[in-house]
């Protein structure tokens, strides 16, 4: 049976944030969010990568624009090469002038000017979590276009950049978090574009002597939106698997693998993957278009591309 995690893996540099295996992305409560946006800038469809991270003393934020695949790659620069093609913020108690402020990206790869908008002097954030709840917007603007707007000032965003909402929307590719519990880990998370966000949370824990877990084996628990959505038992003799679960009548594909809590020692991390569910004639007709890769033909058959990576590291 071939690793239901070999389609998600990815090459990613060992100096990413999102890699569970650099540094940056093991210390010891630091929440790390990298969500990937595909846009459009003039003409061409382009990818944006927001990261948020949080450690006892900064709150950071760090915004960069790279080619999609309807581009070409020669004619792009890479974010992690190019520290002009990429707007960082550290939000420290002393750095007040630093909450609000504007960036110009230096990219040859478009034709219009990119400058990222911020303003998170309210910006207000739940324990724990690297990215705000609310009070806050980030805007990048291609030309006259607002490509990319997150928070919920929206109306401020405009006001500030000057400019009009793009023609096409924004789409969620992807969501890598790294959180940090003892016994149970939350998030949140939108499958199918709806206003929304999902509220996720896995609990695992040892199962009472005698009760539904049986013999003190360690079972495990999804949530989404406080409903029960998956329950493992056994979880020493279970822990890889997947299962197919609705989220507002919609399917999602769920998948796990926790062997590290349970048989490595230190500071290790599970991973837990949620992506919408796709029907074999939505593949069929994702694979007629021939033209192009596999990702984008997904998106031209109207297919949600989104997929969210949870790793949780878990305390003892």
């Amino acid at each position: 049976m071939q690793d239901p995690f070999y389609c998600f893996s990815g090459g990613t540099s060992s100096e990413d944030l999102t890699d569970p295996s650099t540094p940056a992305a093991t210390q010891s409560g630091q929440s790390i969010a990298v969500s990937v946006y595909r846009t459009k800038m003039s003409g061409r469809s382009r990818l944006i990568t927001v990261t948020w991270c949080k450690d006892l003393l900064i709150h950071g934020l760090t915004v960069s624009v790279d080619d999609s695949c309807f581009s070409s790659s020669s004619s792009s620069v890479s974010p992690n090469n190019n520290n002009n093609n990429q707007c960082k913020v550290e939000l420290r108690p002393w750095y007040f002038w630093r909450r609000q402020g504007s960036k110009r990206l230096d990219d040859i790869g478009s034709s219009s000017p990119i400058d990222v908008f911020w303003d998170l002097r309210t910006a207000k954030f739940s324990a724990g979590e690297p990215e705000p709840r609310s009070g806050y917007y980030v805007a990048v603007v291609s030309g006259d276009e607002v490509v990319l707007l997150l928070g919920d000032q929206k109306k401020e965003a405009y006001r500030k950049t000057g400019a009009r909402p793009s023609l096409d929307s924004a789409r969620a590719v992807s969501r890598k978090e790294h959180v940090f519990g003892k016994r149970r880990f939350a998030t949140r998370a939108s499958f199918f574009g709806e206003r929304r966000a999902h509220e996720i949370s896995i609990e695992c824990e040892q199962a009472r002597e005698g009760g539904t877990g049986g013999g003190g084996d360690p079972e495990m628990v999804v949530r989404v939106d406080g409903a029960v959505s998956v329950r493992v038992k056994h979880l020493q003799w279970k822990f890889r698997g997947n299962e197919c679960i609705s989220v507002n009548k919609a399917r999602v594909e769920v998948y796990w693998d926790v062997h590290d809590w349970l048989f490595c020692p230190g500071l290790r991390h599970a991973l837990f993957i949620f992506k919408p569910a796709v029907s074999s004639a939505v593949v069929a007709a994702a694979a007629a278009a021939d033209t192009m890769s596999s990702d984008c033909s997904m998106v031209a058959a109207g297919v949600s591309e989104f997929c969210l990576f949870l790793y949780a590291w878990r305390l003892d």
